[in-house]
């Protein structure tokens, strides 16, 4: 190797450390807000009803501008987009800081997760753009993913603390420094965007009829158990969403460059890809609420207590997603999730165990070991289904339509498990209210993992490792 090649695989390993530094800062800020709630609502003088919008504001946004994101990562320049979306990160953490009233902080969640929804799809298409697909893009996605299962057991660790000791204020403040040392970082590390031959415009209609769309639909899907799904502003979001849509098809279908090239769909990992990602945010990405409301309501933990809890699921989700890189290398991405859906399916049914009025952490913790290994795996493997044989220049945008059925997947699932496990427990004979809470989790897990039998099928469409390996030879 010559001192030119090392130096390339130093800045590469620089690279990387950032751009997983940037997915744990995403991870952190989605646990750190949550804990620090009750603080922010007695803080500011929220009522009960409008407390959720602080959280609420920023999955709304974040989920209708991330196929945005996505396109202007590979449009505007993947790097570029990187900074800007950290700028704003940094900016609207430190405005969310200093809110002095609940309209402000709302508004600095909103912006906050415009910038997630930049910056997610700008860290992941990166990736994807300066890793060779194979062995190394595996090696770096599972990287990727371990800063993120890490980002959320130390955010709910790091929520408690910073709350407790320095007020609500610091859980963002906390976010304008480390966003502030990845801007600077970014300038050293990252390498420019490459220059572009081709002159491409961009899709301005698109882009605001699909990001009206997501926005509108993911609100709908997030506020409809709270306010009533028959209420007028619930129904018409969803009206408005599907004319949007419609909308965004037409406007598609007739540009000369698209927000949206259909050629993706012709892509069988990209479209299994997010498939499994929408049914794995749709029931893994549920199974926390459900674990929340065993440990403080049926455990009677308290909040420090349950952060605590989390931290083994989250070490053994970390470990699933180096593994994940490890088996996808090894015998290919298609068995990698194969692997990864039976492992998470039979851990989520083991935890039923612990899904009882008389039941401890002990007897829990088996499931929560074999999920999160599972879960681990599944994660790292649908990521490197979703890049697999998706052309550079339309990396942002392929990230950014996985990135958006994750988001929707995890409101519509939350929202079913919910329901679904709600109206069993409601038909069963249940004593007491804390043995509703039991077998509504119960219920949860067991239909968790009915649906991800489903994504289980799906990944048995995705192309054997010897197809793949001559797949590639023949686009050489």
């Amino acid at each position: 190797m010559t001192m030119h090649q090392n130096s390339n695989q130093h800045r590469l390993g620089w690279s990387l450390a950032l751009l997983a530094f940037a997915q744990l800062i995403i991870s952190l800020d989605i646990n750190i807000v949550f804990v620090a709630l009750p603080e922010i609502g007695s803080g500011l003088g929220f009522s009960e009803q409008t407390l959720q919008w602080v959280v609420s504001a920023y999955t709304v946004f974040c989920g209708g501008f991330l196929l945005f994101g996505g396109r202007a990562a590979d449009l505007l320049g993947q790097r570029r987009m990187f900074i800007s979306a950290l700028w704003l990160y940094a900016i609207s953490s430190l405005v969310g800081g200093l809110a002095w009233r609940p309209e402000v902080i709302i508004a600095a969640r909103a912006v906050q997760g415009i910038g997630g929804a930049f910056l997610f799809p700008a860290t992941l298409s990166l990736i994807n753009r300066l890793f060779r697909e194979g062995p190394e893009r595996n090696r770096a996605l599972a990287a990727w993913g371990g800063a993120g299962a890490s980002g959320l057991t130390i955010g709910s660790l790091a929520g408690g603390f910073l709350t407790s000791y320095f007020g609500w204020s610091s859980v963002f403040y906390v976010n304008v420094l480390l966003a502030g040392i990845a801007i600077i970082a970014a300038f050293l590390v990252i390498p420019a965007d490459p220059a572009r031959h081709e002159k491409r415009s961009f899709d301005l209609p698109g882009a605001l009829t699909v990001t009206a769309a997501s926005t509108l639909f993911v609100f709908a899907l997030v506020q409809g158990p709270e306010y009533g799904w028959d209420t007028p502003l619930i129904r018409n979001s969803l009206i408005l969403a599907v004319i949007s849509l419609v909308l965004f098809v037409l406007i598609e279908s007739k540009s000369k460059d698209p927000l949206m090239p259909m050629q993706l769909f012709r892509n069988k990992n990209l479209v299994a890809a997010v498939s499994v990602t929408f049914l794995y945010m749709g029931t893994f990405g549920a199974l926390p609420y459900f674990e929340t409301v065993l440990f403080q309501n049926v455990m009677h933990y308290s909040a420090l207590e349950t952060g605590l809890a989390f931290i083994v699921p989250s070490v053994s989700i970390f470990i699933g997603t180096q593994a994940g890189a490890r088996l996808a290398n090894g015998m290919g991405t298609r068995n990698a999730l194969i692997a990864g859906c039976v492992v998470g399916i039979a851990g989520t049914l083991l935890m039923m165990t612990g899904a009882d009025v008389s039941a401890t952490y002990k007897d829990i913790l088996p499931g929560l070991v074999i999920s999160g290994l599972g879960q681990g795996i599944v994660w790292t493997a649908m990521w490197i289904a979703a890049a697999t044989g998706v052309a550079h220049n339309e990396q942002g945008i392929a990230s950014g339509l996985a990135s958006t059925t994750l988001n929707v997947g995890n409101a519509i699932g939350l929202a079913v498990l919910i329901a679904v496990s709600s109206a069993m427990t409601a038909t069963g004979p249940v004593a007491d209210n804390t043995a509703a809470l039991a077998s509504e989790a119960f219920h949860a897990f067991l239909f968790a993992s009915a649906g991800m039998a489903i994504a289980l099928l799906i990944s048995f469409s995705l192309p054997g490792k010897k197809r793949l390996v001559a797949s590639a030879q023949e686009t050489v």
